[in-house]
C-alpha cells in the first residue's frame, strides 16, 4: 500500500514476518496426513479384531488434536497481517520495510474522510433544545465558508461539573473538513419574543433565591424571581415579574426595602437585546 492511497475495507495494509508460524503449520499438515493414513489402516485392522479399540481411539484423538493445532497456527498467521477495518485513506507510513515492530507501534493512520464525526459542547441551559437525530449547521475550518449539515448521533447525559455544559457528537456526511481541525457549530435553540429580560447586574442572589428590586408607588420592593437563559450582560426572568414592572438597574447598593426611590430615567424592555 502507498501513502495517501484510498483502500477498501479488509485490504492488506502491512504484514509481519510469519515464516516460523508457516513452518509449524506445514509440519502439522504432514502430521495430519500421516495420522489419517494410520487411522485408515487401524480401522481395517479393528474390523477383523487385529488391533484393540484403545489404539484406534488414540489415533482418532491425534487427528483431532492435529486439526486443532492447524487452526491455532492459522489464527496466529492471520494476526500477522494488518488489514483495514474500514474503507478510507492511508496516512504517512511510520515504519520502514524490515523494521522490528511491537503491538504499540503506529504503522500508519487510516482516516475515513467522507463521513466525519464532530464533538462539541453545549451549555446545559440549552440541553433541551437538542436531541438525537436533529440537524445542525457546521462550518469546518479551512472549508469554503459554506455551512454544511450534520446529524446529531448522541448526547452525553452527564453535565460537566466544571463548565456546566454537555458533550454532543454529530455526523457530518460528505466530508468537507480536515480531521482534528476546529469547526463552528450553529444550533437553533429557538427564541422567545415575549421573554422578560433584565440586566444581569440587577439580580441580587442569596442562599435561597434570586431577587430584583421593583419600584411600586415610589418605593422599592424586593421581589423573588426565577431566572432562565443568561447572556453576557442580560438574563431572562421566567417568573416573578410581569409586564409593566419597573426594575431598579442602578444604585442597587443604596436601595433599602420599602424605601423611597427617585427614578432618574426609564429604559423600556424593547430597547434591550432579546434572548436568542
Amino acid at each position: 500500500m502507498h501513502e495517501g492511497q484510498k483502500i477498501a475495507k479488509g485490504a492488506l495494509v502491512a504484514r509481519i514476518n510469519a515464516e516460523d508460524l508457516e513452518a509449524q503449520l506445514n509440519k502439522a499438515r504432514v502430521q495430519l496426513d500421516l495420522a489419517v493414513k494410520t487411522e485408515t489402516r487401524l480401522k481395517k485392522l479393528l474390523d477383523i479384531n487385529g488391533v484393540n479399540q484403545a489404539d484406534y481411539d488414540a489415533m482418532v484423538s491425534q487427528i483431532n488434536t492435529t486439526k486443532a493445532d492447524m487452526k491455532y497456527y492459522s489464527a496466529l498467521i492471520d494476526k500477522t497481517m494488518v488489514r483495514a477495518p474500514f474503507s478510507g485513506t492511508l496516512g504517512l507510513r511510520n515504519v520502514s520495510l524490515g523494521a522490528f515492530v511491537s503491538t504499540t507501534d503506529l504503522i500508519a493512520s487510516l482516516q475515513q474522510l467522507d463521513s466525519l464525526k464532530i464533538d462539541f459542547t453545549l451549555p446545559d441551559q440549552y440541553s433541551q433544545s437538542l436531541k438525537k437525530g436533529d440537524t445542525i449547521s457546521v462550518l469546518p475550518d479551512g472549508a469554503d465558508k459554506k455551512k454544511q449539515k450534520a446529524t446529531v448521533l448522541a448526547i452525553e447525559p452527564q453535565v460537566n461539573t466544571n463548565t456546566r455544559s454537555i458533550k454532543v457528537r454529530a455526523l457530518l456526511s460528505g466530508g468537507g473538513g480536515n480531521i482534528g481541525a476546529f469547526a463552528k457549530v450553529y444550533v437553533d435553540v429557538g427564541t422567545n419574543a415575549s421573554a422578560i429580560v433584565v440586566p444581569a447586574n440587577c439580580i441580587i442572589p442569596d442562599d435561597k433565591s434570586n431577587k430584583v428590586i421593583v419600584v411600586r408607588s415610589g418605593k422599592s420592593v424586593y421581589t423573588d424571581v426565577k431566572t432562565g437563559i443568561r447572556q453576557a450582560s442580560n438574563i431572562e426572568i421566567t417568573s416573578g415579574l410581569r409586564e409593566g414592572d419597573s426594575v431598579v438597574v442602578s444604585g442597587i447598593m443604596f436601595t433599602r426595602a420599602n424605601g423611597a426611590v427617585k427614578v432618574r430615567g426609564v429604559k423600556q424592555q424593547d430597547e434591550m437585546p432579546q434572548v436568542k
